[in-house]
């Protein structure tokens, strides 16, 4: 299952914030867990927030790296789906 990761950074926490992720390097991009694949990360630098999709089949483990944010940020995890996965969506609810 793939899942639209959204956030929000706090008011008080962006300054923190910056400065963690730009003292990071591409290595720790990953969540670090053999579960959680991360597809793609964007960021609206100016408005501190952004968006990731990430898949996994384990929501335990996605939910638990995601609360390790909660300090600093507004998380949600939308689940999502793709083209051809719609598709099939639509086919099925319309009885093709």
């Amino acid at each position: 299952m793939k899942y639209m990761i959204q956030w929000r950074i706090h008011e008080d926490k962006r300054h923190d914030a910056m400065t963690a992720f730009a003292g990071m390097k591409s290595a720790d991009d990953e969540p670090g867990l053999s579960d959680v694949k991360l597809i793609g990360r964007w960021h609206d630098v100016v408005g501190f927030t952004g968006v990731a999709i990430v898949e996994t089949d384990d929501y335990h483990k996605l939910s638990t790296w995601l609360l390790g944010w909660n300090g600093i940020c507004d998380i949600e995890a939308i689940p999502v789906i793709d083209d051809e996965e719609t598709r099939k969506v639509g086919r099925d609810f319309l009885g093709q």
